[in-house]
């Protein structure tokens, strides 16, 4: 049988690749030219310091966009070539980013980071000919996305979208639920701090920011049943406290639910049960609505000494490149979820 013709496989690995480039070239600022060759790090020797974490990370954070690429890609070059095409994208991506880490002073390009990607790409690749197709042609993942999801590209999109979404949860310094923040880009001003005003502002974050993933949520779901909505935003409360617990401290697993964003929770939830029985393209429209509600705020939230001092004792270390990309994402989200609000439905990829 041919493989489906559905995109989702692709989608993911040009948003994993992306992902990862930030990553590698994070924080990405302060270019220059050194004047040596480029490609002078590949004949470098091993290096004096390096750990069994940072080969481990290396191989693992190539592992899925190798993965991916298979699926991606068999259907017009076969399993084989996909594979053999997916460990060389791989490497190249990698081979690329290294070398542009030449011209960043934070970063240091190495040998053996480019070794162990590609050797994450080529696990990777390996991985997706035995199991890549249960992405596609009816494999189970693609059969549980053809029983949940309503069919066609811009849904593909959205569950991409949502992935992205829940990634930025993983950040313990962000509002819950709160994206677009802007502020460090446009260095806009923030109101001044009262326990009062943020508990408030928290509060309306998160429950407009639950209010506009849940909408886009359930414009997703074939089957919209209310208890399956609510099952599956418990995944982005589960993915908050495990980030607490294992990026701050592993007693703060709970500490991000205050007052405030215990009511936000409560006042979203009502108001996203209420939404459900709207027509879709009035849902679609509040949900915009609640996502650039939600962003303005955002901008406006004032810091929250109590949470910096939470945090001062939050050891970033090798979590530093992925706590950017998780800010990255979450500053960007709003922005790419709104077009996706505002993408025409065909009558198979909507309700009635």
């Amino acid at each position: 049988m041919r493989p489906s013709s559905s995109p989702l496989a692709l989608y993911l690995a040009v948003a994993y690749a992306a992902l990862t480039a930030y990553a590698s070239l994070h924080p990405l600022s302060g270019w220059r030219d050194t004047g040596a060759p480029a490609l002078d790090f590949l004949a470098a020797a091993w290096p004096r310091y390096y750990t069994g974490f940072d080969l481990a990370a290396n191989i693992l954070a190539y592992v899925p966009l190798g993965f991916l690429l298979v699926p991606a890609l068999q259907a017009r070059l076969g399993i084989a070539a996909a594979a053999l095409l997916a460990a060389l994208a791989g490497t190249g991506t990698s081979l690329g980013l290294e070398t542009l880490q030449n011209f960043l002073p934070s970063r240091v390009p190495s040998n053996i980071d480019l070794a162990c990607n590609g050797i994450g790409a080529m696990i990777g690749a390996a991985a997706g000919m035995n199991w890549g197709r249960e992405l596609v042609d009816g494999g189970r993942l693609h059969r549980l996305r053809v029983r949940l999801v309503v069919p066609g590209r811009a849904a593909d999109f959205g569950l991409v979208l949502l992935g992205l979404w829940l990634l930025a949860q993983l950040n313990p310094e962000l509002l819950l639920f709160g994206t677009g923040d802007l502020r460090a880009l446009l260095e806009l001003p923030a109101l001044p701090y009262s326990a009062r005003r943020f508990a408030l502002i928290e509060a309306l974050v998160a429950a407009a920011g639950l209010l506009a993933a849940g909408l886009v949520v359930w414009s997703l779901l074939r089957r919209q049943s209310r208890g399956l909505l609510a099952a599956l935003l418990l995944a982005p409360l589960a993915i908050k406290a495990f980030a607490n617990a294992l990026l701050v401290n592993a007693a703060q697993f709970v500490h991000w639910l205050t007052p405030g964003n215990a009511a936000g929770l409560a006042a979203g939830a009502l108001a996203l049960w209420a939404a459900t029985w709207l027509p879709p393209l009035a849902q679609r429209i509040l949900a915009a609505l609640a996502l650039l509600f939600a962003t303005a705020l955002v901008n406006l939230a004032p810091e929250n000494p109590y949470l910096t001092a939470s945090l001062a004792v939050w050891q970033q270390g090798h979590f530093l490149n992925f706590n950017g990309l998780t800010k990255l994402v979450s500053s960007l989200w709003p922005f790419a979820a709104l077009p996706y609000l505002m993408l025409p439905r065909p009558k198979n990829g909507e309700h009635p």
